[in-house]
């Protein structure tokens, strides 16, 4: 038997550093000079950068609420002390609204050419650009009703992460089973809207980009590279705050099943790539196989890298027990997969926006830094405005006590 993890639980309030801050700060001035070099240079590649960026953090915080909701419903307590980490992710959520309200704008004013779908007289049969494939796809495909859509979808999400952190905050102050239970109720209802709600948005954003082509398991896709960064984040934070002399009460117990998750879902995520790619090669129907055939002629290299580093590498490092324990490991892995699921997103968004021309330079790297301090900055921020530990949420012994045998 191994010896429990005797530790005080108290208030924990987080202050950020100057030099976090700092970071922060000029993460975001290279982010806006990558916005102007990229609006001065070639606008359709600076939207297609918009729209993958914007992606990616909104997956982010939207994954921070359904951990939230898969760790209540299932009443666990594993994850009780750490819980703040994934409610101040999901207070990203309004930015994320923000920059898809944007991307909506510019296409509507014409400055964004994203979306074949939206150009004009694509769905008229006298126009010369008419488009039959895309012709029979305009009931659902319109601007009107995607915007219709978007708004349910994200007024939605935005009121249940709300709704669960306001509850979360009120337990801190009253204690006892009320907050957990409501929450439990939020979170039962939260997922199946999540399940739907998530499918339509990668149909609208992503999916509708390539017009010609679809895939049933495109949303069970994107769940599982959103949800691998997710949770690779909430790791990688707790080791920070770890470090930085905060989250006592957190073990390598807890460390361990964070890095389960990571190991799990790393090859989940797989299994759905090649579950994808198989069926598409094996069925070798010319409207479903161009979209690996146009990824595997011009972007061939990035292709396979995708692979290795987002399932071949943390397969091969995260196998033994106690690498899910080593600090370390944990950071290079986190690091690796956060990399590897902005790579994964760029070879799903590149080839149908800027196509075979497209490569990654300073526009990409430059973008892709200052939305992740914009992220950082809202996230960080979060994070001090309650106590990191919740003192009084029902489940704080069972977490204290919590060992992976």
């Amino acid at each position: 038997m191994g010896h429990h993890h005797e530790v005080a639980v108290h208030e924990e309030k987080f202050v950020v550093p100057a030099r976090l801050r700092n970071i922060t700060f000029g993460l975001m001035g290279i982010g806006l000079v990558a916005i102007v070099v990229g609006l001065m240079t070639d606008s359709h590649r600076f939207w297609a950068n918009f729209l993958l960026n914007n992606w990616y953090f909104l997956g982010v915080a939207l994954m921070g609420t359904l951990f939230l909701a898969t760790q209540s419903v299932s009443n666990a307590g594993w994850s009780a002390g750490f819980k703040r980490i994934p409610e101040a992710m999901a207070t990203y959520l309004p930015y994320a609204f923000a920059g898809f309200a944007i991307i909506i704008l510019s296409v509507l004013m014409h400055w964004n050419h994203t979306y074949h779908w939206t150009h004009e007289g694509i769905a008229d049969p006298t126009s010369p650009d008419f488009d039959e494939i895309i012709a029979e796809k305009v009931a659902y495909l319109n601007l009107p009703f995607m915007i219709g859509r978007v708004t349910v979808v994200f007024t939605l999400w935005y009121l249940f992460t709300r709704a669960m952190r306001k509850n979360s905050l009120a337990e801190d102050l009253q204690g006892g089973f009320k907050m957990l239970k409501r929450n439990k109720t939020l979170s039962a209802i939260f997922l199946p809207v999540f399940a739907i709600s998530w499918a339509m948005a990668c149909w609208d954003f992503i999916m509708s980009i390539d017009t010609h082509w679809y895939s049933t398991i495109f949303w069970v896709y994107h769940f599982a590279a959103a949800w691998v960064t997710a949770i690779s984040i909430i790791a990688l934070t707790v080791i920070y705050l770890r470090r930085a002399g905060y989250l006592s009460i957190v073990s390598d117990h807890h460390m361990h099943d964070l890095g389960k998750f990571m190991f799990a879902f790393s090859i989940f995520w797989t299994y759905i790539w090649l579950s994808q790619y198989l069926l598409i090669f094996y069925a070798n129907i010319p409207e479903e196989s161009i979209y690996f055939q146009e990824r595997l002629e011009h972007f061939k290299l990035l292709f396979w890298i995708n692979l290795v580093i987002n399932f071949i590498v943390p397969f091969l490092l995260f196998m033994t027990r106690g690498s899910k324990r080593n600090e370390s490991m944990m950071i290079f892995v986190g690091i690796l997969l956060i990399a590897g699921k902005w790579i994964d997103l760029y070879l799903g968004i590149m080839p149908g926006t800027v196509g075979a021309n497209a490569h990654i330079g300073f526009v990409e790297i430059g973008m892709f830094l200052g939305f992740m301090g914009l992220f950082i900055f809202v996230f960080t921020r979060s994070l001090t405005k309650a106590s990191l530990v919740p003192i009084k949420h029902p489940y704080i012994k069972e977490f204290v006590t919590h060992e992976v045998m």
